[in-house]
């Protein structure tokens, strides 16, 4: 299961042509210094977004806040199940928050 959704994850940051996924045991997007989506050893994806979108996105995913290894993701929301059979539109979502985190001070 794990296997088909690193799959997955893998073919929507290949849809992004200004970053590449970084971790071999987590894989993750980061730019900036800055981690701004992740799949978690559940196979579960959350992408980063600023406090007022990430509240927006919850509300219109019907979805939560992300967790990875039982923590709270602040600022990530799960991407569910649903969304991800239409992975240009979750492409989208990823590519704003790349450029989210492009506007956060450098680490």
């Amino acid at each position: 299961m794990w296997e088909a959704k690193l799959k997955i994850y893998d073919e929507l940051v290949a849809k992004c042509d200004r970053f590449e996924r970084k971790g071999k045991t987590m894989p993750y997007t980061s730019a900036n210094g800055h981690m701004f989506s992740l799949l978690n050893k559940a196979g579960e994806i959350g992408i980063r977004f600023s406090k007022e979108v990430q509240k927006k996105y919850i509300e219109a995913f019907d979805t939560t806040i992300y967790k990875s290894y039982n923590s709270i993701m602040h600022g990530y929301v799960l991407i569910p199940e649903s969304m991800l059979e239409d992975l240009d539109s979750v492409a989208k979502y990823l590519n704003e928050s790349y450029d989210y985190v492009m506007t956060l001070p450098p680490k």
